[in-house]
C-alpha cells in the first residue's frame, strides 16, 4: 500500500495507506499527537522530511518527503496545459503561413534598390593577364636568368 500525498500551495497532506485506531505520526522523529488518519503539515519548508504512521509497538509505515511547494503557485489540470499548448501551435503556424504567403508574392519581382544592377547578359570577362615576372623559362632565353645563379657567401 500507498501513501496518499497531496500538495496545495504550503500545505502538504499525507494520508496513512492503511485504516488504523488510534494511529500515531511521528515526522523527523518528533511523535505527534494527532490520531487521525490524515495529516496535515502546514507552511512545508521543501526540506526532505521523514514521517511515519502506525500502531505504537505494532506496523509502522515510512515515508521520505521531498516535496518542492510555494506560496503563489498555480495548480493547472491537464486540460488547461493541453489548451495552452495547442493554442501555441496554431499561432505558430499561423506566423509561419503568413511568412510563407507574404514572401512569396517578392520572387518574382525584381528590387529597385540601390544597389542592384540591371539584368541583361552576362559578359564575359578575359583571363588575367599574367605577371612578366613570374613567366615560365622559355628555351633561348635562358641567358635572362642566368645572372641569378646563387653565390657563396
Amino acid at each position: 500500500k500507498e501513501f496518499i500525498v497531496e500538495i496545495s500551495g504550503t500545505t502538504v497532506t499525507v494520508t496513512c495507506p492503511e485504516e488504523m485506531e488510534n494511529i500515531v505520526w511521528e515526522v523527523d522523529g518528533m511523535e505527534n499527537d494527532k490520531k487521525d488518519n490524515k495529516f496535515i503539515i502546514e507552511n512545508y519548508n521543501s526540506f526532505p522530511t521523514k514521517v511515519k504512521c502506525g500502531n505504537k509497538g505494532g506496523k509502522m509505515f515510512h515515508l521520505h518527503l521531498n516535496a518542492r511547494v510555494c506560496a503563489n503557485c498555480e495548480e493547472l489540470d491537464a486540460l488547461a496545459v493541453t489548451g495552452i499548448i495547442t493554442a501555441d501551435l496554431f499561432i505558430t503556424f499561423g506566423v509561419l503561413i503568413l511568412v510563407y504567403y507574404f514572401s512569396k508574392d517578392r520572387k518574382g519581382r525584381p528590387s529597385a534598390g540601390a544597389g542592384s544592377q540591371p539584368r541583361g547578359q552576362k559578359t564575359q570577362r578575359p583571363p588575367p593577364v599574367p605577371n612578366p615576372d613570374y613567366e615560365p623559362i622559355r628555351k633561348g632565353q635562358r641567358e635572362v636568368y642566368a645572372g641569378l645563379e646563387s653565390r657563396p657567401f
